[in-house]
């Protein structure tokens, strides 16, 4: 045999080994999660719930977990999807920061061919739209969520009670919605809504307004707030106020965090929205893609009111 007919066989097998040891027959699909911050105990409640699943399903994928530290951090939360998309995982679950600006990037890790699952705050349906793109939401209704709180707090209070609202971040659907379910429940009760200004989701933000509006408007009687992180910072207001069980509070999402609260009677109601299943819900859809190539339908999941005597109950 000619030397170099010789050397190109070898050349042949040597690359044909290299590709059969390298790439596995079943290699198992990776999904990706992103989440807001972390600094959040309701995104690190999803992360350890996400982690446990895949443990207990260790032979069917592999998770990847991601969160940014602030909740407004948008261009690092678009940051960690394009890191996914060029490390070709199979589907990324995210959480978006922001209802309009993850838009694009969800485009593009479709285009990539990744399965996108929306949990937790929808993506802005009118930019969806735009864009002829379809992407499952799977989630709660916030607005019930919150318009089941508010009916609580308003069982508290009479007709023409001054209250207020602390909002999430302005562009983030689920913050419009609870903001919304608020209105609702205090419309249909006759109450006066005297101020409504977001605290971006943060507890120090939210304790900064909250003292501010203890001053301004003596006569408020609570404060509903859009996440438990900012009626945790409410709470610490009321307090330095010296007005400890003057002003009623009410937050959304029933973290470790608050239900002492909740039990001291310090915070009248929360909304659980079970933060531990909503990464596994979304695990679960984006698996059923894989396996199926068919697009499932929007999947609206459980949001329960909760209060001292339901926490006295479990």
């Amino acid at each position: 045999m000619h030397p170099f007919i010789k050397h190109c066989l070898f050349a042949f097998v040597v690359v044909l080994l290299a590709s059969c040891t390298s790439a596995p027959q079943s290699a198992k699909p990776r999904i990706a999660l992103v989440m807001k911050s972390l600094a959040n105990e309701f995104f690190k409640t999803m992360q350890d719930g996400a982690t446990a699943h895949q443990q207990t399903h260790a032979a069917e994928y592999e998770l990847i977990a991601n969160g940014i530290k602030d909740e407004l951090d948008v261009a690092r939360q678009v940051e960690i999807v394009e890191q996914m998309i060029a490390q070709q995982v199979n589907a990324i679950v995210i959480a978006p920061a922001d209802s309009k600006a993850l838009v694009a990037v969800c485009q593009r890790a479709q285009a990539a061919g990744i399965v996108v699952i929306n949990i937790d705050n929808k993506l802005d349906a009118a930019v969806l739209a735009e864009r002829n793109l379809r992407i499952p939401f799977v989630g709660p209704d916030n607005r019930k969520g919150a318009r089941l709180a508010g009916e609580a707090l308003a069982k508290q209070l009479k007709a023409g009670d001054q209250v207020a609202i602390l909002e999430g971040v302005p562009t983030a659907f689920n913050a419009q919605q609870r903001k919304a379910g608020f209105e609702d429940a205090m419309k249909v009760a006759g109450m006066n809504i005297v101020s409504s200004q977001s605290a971006s989701w943060e507890t120090a933000k939210a304790n900064q307004i909250a003292a501010a509006l203890l001053v301004e408007k003596p006569e408020l009687k609570a404060i509903l707030c859009a996440n438990d992180s900012m009626a945790l910072g409410t709470v610490a207001a009321i307090k330095a106020a010296g007005k400890a069980g003057q002003i009623r509070v009410i937050g959304f999402d029933n973290i470790q965090a608050v239900r002492q609260l909740l039990k001291d009677g310090q915070v009248l109601a929360t909304v659980d929205q079970h933060g531990d299943k909503l990464a596994v819900y979304g695990i679960e859809y984006a698996l059923e893609v894989l396996k199926t190539k068919t697009v499932p339908a929007d999947k609206e999941t459980a949001v329960d009111l909760v209060t001292k005597e339901v926490l006295a109950t479990n």
